[in-house]
């Protein structure tokens, strides 16, 4: 077995073994249990990173063998410069949530197992290079979730898990009429880089486009299918907001990447206008919808909204500049983003109150903890020094490049971004203490302490050192525009 399957299935084995083990009483053996395959899962994708040829965009440690004969479709597997950061990024997070949600006491099999199952599967999303297989693990992704929000969510749960799974289905069935429609045209192949070479007409390509936007933009999501987002975080527990935030929304702007720009390279440009569009507006509007929240959780969405927004928008301006800005900015939302969201779920524990109406001078009881707080919402505001800043400041010098006008708007949301996150420190953090239950506050113990210097680690390297980020995606970047530049009409 190869190292891609190895990383794909050894999470989902040890998952699955999970959810054979019984409920409470088997409880502190789960948990090692999920840490241990958690660990073992990122193990074995640090070879990736070892072992791959940084001047190389052909994909690498690839595996191929036929899986449905009839229907020509493979298991097909491949990392490039695109996808390895992002796998890397899936193993790492998926350690930090299980260490994190040590203190379930409900049904903690069930809970540790779809979160490792869960992680198998992103994982199977961004090394599958055959289309089928593809959409099997992206439509897969849904039903770990839907369980993880719908049985360990909040109140209103079961409405927030059918909003995320009607949204995202609904999206996801037009792509695979898409999919179909390409395995047609290309003589019954499910390749993708079979489908880089198909010539397709102008009408087909507008008419895939939209096919595959509908499917990746509510994923990421982008303004206007975006409304499914704060509903799900509220009600989702820490850790799948946590996974959310920082995995899944990235694979919808993956799948952008992998099928839209190089498949579809004309629609792309032709239709490049109205995604930035949509981009700026998440960027300015959404940010501003993010200061007016008083729910720490709603807010955190808002601003994720946002950020994703520059992901879009770096695709879209096609330089080597925007994309490799758009990956890095996908790659340190997923460490501030889940930074972010467990900082909250760490005072939900124990006021058991988003609001940030209840909080008030938390620095006074909690004083290490809101050393971390700080530099987390630091990096969420984009501050140099920190990976919040590298992304963004990249994809705002690549708009400018390709209009000045849009990279002025991008840069706005700089302003927003330190003006919904530093009111949100100051009201939660700073002053007096507001009420009893701040001054009855302990701070972080050693568990938490080690979750959360984990994290300020990765959020202070990337923004110091970036370049190992940037070195593995150079190739791969300039590869995908050089598909992007080829015209595909016939």
């Amino acid at each position: 077995m190869g190292l891609l399957s190895l990383a794909i299935w050894t999470p989902i084995a040890v998952g699955a073994i999970l959810l054979a083990l019984g409920r409470e009483p088997q409880a502190p053996l789960v948990r090692w249990l999920a840490l241990i395959g958690a660990l073992a899962a990122l193990l074995v994708t640090l070879p990736l990173y070892g072992g791959f040829e940084t001047g190389s965009a052909a994909m690498q440690f690839v595996e191929k063998v036929l899986w449905v004969p009839a229907f020509n479709v493979h298991y097909h597997l491949g990392v490039d410069g695109i996808s390895l950061w992002l796998v890397l990024l899936t193993a790492f997070i998926t350690v930090v949530v299980v260490v994190a949600s040590w203190t379930i006491d409900q049904r903690v099999n069930q809970y540790m197992g779809a979160f490792l199952i869960l992680s198998g599967l992103m994982i199977g999303v961004f090394t599958a290079q055959d289309a089928m297989l593809f959409y099997v693990f992206f439509e897969a992704t849904l039903i770990p979730m839907y369980l993880i929000i719908g049985i360990w969510g909040g109140p209103n749960k079961i409405y927030a898990a059918f909003k995320f799974f009607l949204y995202t289905l609904l999206g996801s069935l037009l792509m695979l009429v898409a999919l179909i429609y390409l395995y047609n045209q290309s003589g019954g192949s499910f390749d993708l880089a079979t489908w880089y070479k198909l010539p397709l007409g102008e009408t087909a390509q507008t008419l895939l486009f939209f096919a595959f936007f509908a499917a990746f933009a509510v994923k990421v999501p982008m303004w206007p299918v975006h409304t499914w987002l704060p509903d799900v975080h509220v009600e989702a527990p820490t850790g799948g907001s946590a996974v959310l935030a920082a995995i899944m929304l990235k694979l919808g702007a993956y799948g952008f990447l992998r099928f839209s720009l190089p498949i579809l390279p004309d629609a792309s440009q032709e239709w490049a206008w109205l995604m930035i569009t949509l981009s700026l507006v998440a960027v300015v509007y959404v940010g501003l919808v993010a200061m007016v929240q008083q729910d720490m959780k709603k807010l955190v969405a808002y601003s994720s909204v946002a950020h994703m927004g520059f992901v879009t928008l770096g695709f879209f301006v096609f330089s080597d500049l925007g994309v490799s800005g758009a990956i890095v900015q996908m790659i340190a939302h997923g460490f501030v983003s889940a930074a972010m969201f467990l900082s909250i779920g760490v005072l939900y524990d124990r006021v058991h109150s988003r609001e940030i109406a209840d909080y008030g001078g938390v620095v006074n009881t909690m004083p290490k903890f809101a050393a971390f707080a700080l530099l987390f919402t630091m990096a969420n505001c984009g501050l140099p020094g920190t990976a919040g800043f590298v992304g963004e400041w990249m994809v705002i010098l690549a708009a400018v490049k390709a209009n000045f006008w849009v990279g002025a708007l991008a840069a706005s949301a700089l302003i927003f971004g330190a003006a919904y996150s530093l009111w949100m420190f100051k009201r939660v953090y700073l002053g007096e203490p507001a009420n009893d239950n701040v001054k009855a506050l302990t701070d972080i113990n050693g568990r938490e302490f080690l979750v959360m210097s984990v994290l300020a680690v990765a959020v202070l390297f990337m923004g110091v050192y970036p370049k190992p980020f940037t070195d593995v995606m150079d190739a791969s970047v300039i590869e995908l525009l050089r598909h992007v530049a080829i015209s595909k009409l016939p």
